[in-house]
């Protein structure tokens, strides 16, 4: 199901109606906008438009286990993994085809959980390119094309992305690769210059509301503050629906830090830092980004202009009090700060080191005001 994007519906349909449907489309936007939803969509659209026999593959896409849509994801190296055999997607299949069972709204974190990564990162090695390779030379089973959804491109290793390019330049025939990408900005400026790139904004808020009344039941009052709060991620508005969630657990690590650091309580922060080193990189990441959310929000919020906070209650409520002390003086410092530390982070720093260093320094920055 894809919640709002009907321009962008209208737009690839059109693509097929007119016969200009290009090889390899690149669908960019940021996380919850719907991205895989679409590919999804558009792949079944294809694989049964152009199937032999269009009943057959709308029975296999219904578990999306049909033989001509293929999909390259990121993994992980499970402990224990022998160190020549060379990673690919097939070897996370069940849990993969688990999850895109359940939702297509998905995210990096929910993936990882799904694989028990713990600390490792995921990437596409070249075991998965070497394997696309194999499957695309075969005919395609119902006759029509046979579509490859990646999801997540940008976390290619080299010489997968490499591979992958030639793979892209030269398409075996009836063949479309759909790239499902949150961060162009890390693609070879090869395979950037061999797609069709097709920016997906935001869900209009209008568009979840009313998905979260029709879908899933809940009140229009309801729904309306949801919307606004999920400030166009599907993703976030069903978070907002779970209370055990992880933007719970990351408002209350805002929350202790920013009263720690207020109350220059550096033993106690030494345990907070520790706390959160002990977070998987990726989840340390997402946190970050949700800290950077919460620093703007609040100095949003001293403007006192409703329209321009997408807070949830909880967090409201906290910077009723606490919003006064994220200002001119030092909001662009914290920011580039938390980017700092994130930057580190995903460049494998010490965590204990980088969390320490970064709350004595939200002391300072604090009391600056």
């Amino acid at each position: 199901m894809v919640i709002g994007q009907s321009d962008i519906k209208e737009r690839l349909l059109q693509m097929v109606s007119e016969g200009r449907l290009p090889h390899a489309l690149l669908l960019c936007g940021p996380e919850g906008s719907g991205k895989m939803a679409l590919a999804m969509d558009f792949a079944a659209h294809l694989l049964t438009t152009t199937s032999h026999n269009a009943a057959n593959s709308e029975a296999m896409l219904k578990k999306w286990q049909h033989p001509d849509l293929l999909f390259s994801y990121p993994v992980i190296r499970p402990t224990g993994t022998a160190s020549e055999h060379k990673m690919e997607s097939d070897d996370f299949a069940r849990e993969w085809n688990e999850l895109i069972n359940e939702t297509q709204y998905f995210t990096m974190d929910m993936w990882l959980e799904r694989m028990n990564a713990a600390n490792q990162q995921a990437q596409i090695g070249v075991g998965d390119s070497d394997a696309l390779l194999r499957k695309l030379s075969l005919k395609s089973s119902q006759g029509g094309y046979k579509v490859c959804i990646i999801w997540m491109p940008e976390r290619m290793n080299d010489e997968c992305a490499n591979k992958m390019l030639k793979l892209i330049e030269e398409p075996p025939s009836q063949t479309v690769f759909l790239m499902v990408c949150q961060q162009p900005e890390m693609l070879l400026e090869t395979i950037l210059s061999r797609t069709q790139r097709i920016d997906v904004k935001r869900i209009a808020t209008e568009d979840i509301e009313q998905a979260l009344i029709s879908e899933r039941g809940i009140n229009p009052e309801e729904a309306h503050r949801i919307a606004r709060c999920a400030n166009g991620s599907w993703t976030r508005a069903m978070e907002e629906l779970n209370v055990d969630n992880d933007r719970q657990l990351y408002l209350e690590m805002f929350m202790q830090l920013m009263r720690l650091s207020y109350q220059r309580n550096v033993k106690e922060l030494k345990k907070w830092s520790e706390t959160v080193a002990a977070y998987g990189r990726e989840r340390q990441r997402n946190m970050l980004d949700y800290f950077l959310y919460m620093v703007r929000e609040n100095f949003m919020f001293n403007f006192q202009n409703r329209e321009l906070n997408y807070m949830t209650q909880a967090e409201e409520n906290f910077a009723r009090n606490f919003a006064r002390f994220i200002n001119e003086a030092n909001v662009v410092e914290i920011a580039e700060l938390l980017q700092r530390c994130k930057r580190d982070i995903g460049q494998n720093a010490n965590a204990k080191i980088v969390f320490y260093d970064m709350a004595l320094k939200i002391i300072v920055l604090l009391i600056a005001k």
